[in-house]
């Protein structure tokens, strides 16, 4: 039986440079950075307290003519939730983040809580969710859909 996801790769232009966005921008830890030879650097970053690692890969990502521009390198996103997406949307804002994404460029409130869309110097797309009462009771009945930080 599959028990969990240990890692997902990012695709990045510049590792060192997307290794500065993730540690230095959003907080998150570096994990393991190492170069076997002839085999490309495996470089991880997670948020502190989090299981799920990020690959950061270097290479180049074609996007599906059938995505929308702004669906970003990988045509998807990652959640993280939040308890207080106004909050770290300022902070990272004034981190330079860069918020313009579709019609997300500032946090929405919705029924089930507050999200904001942000992409990574790569164009990788991140929501950031801070579930209500009612987005609680409806990730606790359909399982775990976000990575969650703290």
């Amino acid at each position: 039986m599959i028990q969990k996801l240990t890692h997902a790769p990012l695709v990045v232009s510049n590792q060192d440079e997307a290794l500065k966005f993730y540690t230095d921008i959003l907080g998150f830890e570096k994990r393991a950075d190492y170069q076997q030879p002839g085999k490309p650097r495996w470089l991880t970053v997670a948020p502190k307290g989090q299981n799920l690692e990020f690959i950061l890969v270097q290479g180049e990502f074609k996007i599906d003519s059938h995505l929308p521009p702004e669906a970003g390198t990988g045509g998807t996103h990652y959640a993280f939730t939040t308890d207080d997406c106004e909050g770290d949307y300022e902070r990272l804002k004034t981190r330079g983040v860069n918020f313009n994404v579709g019609t997300y460029t500032k946090p929405q409130k919705q029924s089930w809580g507050t999200s904001v869309y942000f992409k990574d110097p790569d164009g990788n797309q991140f929501a950031l969710i801070q579930p209500n009462t009612l987005g609680k009771v409806l990730t606790a009945a359909s399982g775990p859909t976000t990575i969650g930080t703290s």
